[in-house]
């Protein structure tokens, strides 16, 4: 029977085969929201352990941003033992994720198709590669920079003129992690109709595709092919980032009204008259002399000032603040986004419930510390779970001597 946690995921069991970013950060907003995940690590342990500033002998705070509420154990799958050990886990799962490299699993003997789907008939399977399943790059390592550039994000970003450049954040990673869990709980859904589990498969490559628009549809309607803008659109303005006392401030305006609003509010409502300005396409075409006369109005005050008597009228605007600022700014503390316990400093919970809310209620696990809780629970006996730790299937100690042999997408 899987553990219990709050939220309306409770009574659901994730085993968690993945490592790094995307996979995690499914798997975290699984378990926020009540999932009882099981990561399960190789004998090295997730490589993020040691990413970022550490925090303790095997927690960092790269691994710390997307592990929480989870409980850990860790096998050697390469040897019988290990996955002796993991199909007893999979007896009372609902959910199996893993980013291996394409083809692991069914070296393992382990294969979904010929193995797994009917030995569990209603487990889901979710899948996660750099590139899928077909394809002259299927099977290829994924990272998030290199699918940026692969998919053109990298192309369209930056300063205008520039070559472009990688986002500042694994962004298709972290997309790629959420797609997953609409997968899989789509394919939960499903489940409740026809009683039965599937396959289901994400890539990096298919998500940092999706997330194209609107340039890509710009070019298959016109077969321009767009180039970095900096903080502007090549199809509205005013929209852009004006010089502060202290900084920059993002406004902009979709539509003629909005934008007499807003040069009202900056103090210089003739503009909405000039002939310059009339219209969307008039303010495009003189995009430069529209922000030359927004800046005049914003260089001497506080970004943040203009940026709130904007938002009071009914307009977009934002400050660009930094995370010291982000993160002290009463909003944050409004809407709950900061976790802090005497074991851990992390974000908050993005989704709110009415009935079923999702809690914080474990920091990320030390390697292997549920080892006996999470087996005694799959229904092994201590002499059991001795046997498979002595045959090497059931790990205890991290050792960054073992050879590694889980390749992630």
């Amino acid at each position: 029977m899987a553990h219990q946690f709050q939220g309306p995921l409770a009574g659901l069991r994730v085993v968690d085969l993945t490592r790094v970013y995307a996979g995690p950060l499914c798997t975290q907003t699984l378990a926020d929201q009540g999932a009882d995940v099981i990561k399960v690590e190789p004998p090295i342990g997730d490589e993020t352990r040691n990413w970022g500033v550490r925090l303790d002998e095997d927690r960092s705070t790269y691994f710390n941003g997307l592990n929480r509420n989870k409980r850990s154990v860790a096998l050697d799958l390469s040897c019988e033992a290990g996955r002796t050990a993991l199909l007893k886990l999979l007896e009372g799962a609902d959910v199996l994720i893993h980013n291996f490299k394409l083809g692991t699993l069914p070296k393992w003997g382990l294969g979904y198709e010929d193995v797994l789907s009917k030995r569990f008939p209603k487990l889901v399977q979710c899948t996660i590669t750099g590139f899928g399943s077909t394809g002259p790059l299927a099977g290829m390592a994924g990272y998030d920079v290199a699918v940026q550039g692969f998919v053109g994000l990298a192309s369209i970003n930056g300063e205008a003129g520039s070559d472009g450049t990688k986002i500042g954040l694994p962004l298709i990673d972290h997309a790629t992690g959420l797609a997953a869990v609409n997968a899989i709980l789509m394919a939960l859904l499903e489940r409740v109709q026809s009683g039965k589990g599937q396959h289901v498969g994400v890539s990096l490559y298919n998500t940092g595709l999706t997330m194209l628009h609107p340039a890509a549809a710009g070019w298959m309607a016109t077969g321009k092919v767009p180039r970095p803008t900096g903080n502007t659109e090549h199809w509205v303005a005013p929209y852009g980032a004006y010089a502060c006392a202290d900084g920059k401030v993002f406004t902009g305006a979709g539509n003629d009204r909005s934008f007499a609003k807003l040069m009202h509010v900056l103090g210089a409502p003739e503009a909405a008259e000039d002939p310059r300005f009339k219209t969307n396409a008039e303010r495009v075409a003189n995009r430069e002399a529209l922000d030359a006369t927004i800046t005049a109005c914003t260089q001497h005050r506080s970004s943040n000032e203009v940026a709130m008597e904007i938002l009071n009228a009914g307009l977009a605007a934002g400050p660009f603040l930094n995370l010291e600022q982000v993160f002290t700014h009463p909003q944050v503390e409004a809407n709950g986004m900061v976790i802090q316990t005497p074991d851990y400093h992390g974000t908050g919970l993005p989704m709110t419930f009415l009935r079923t809310p999702g809690a914080f209620h474990a920091p990320p696990p030390h390697f292997a510390a549920h080892t006996d809780e999470v087996f005694t629970e799959a229904g092994l006996a201590a002499e059991d779970i001795a046997q498979l730790e002595a045959t090497g299937g059931i790990i205890r100690d991290r050792s960054p001597i073992v050879a590694d042999t889980r390749k992630r997408a």
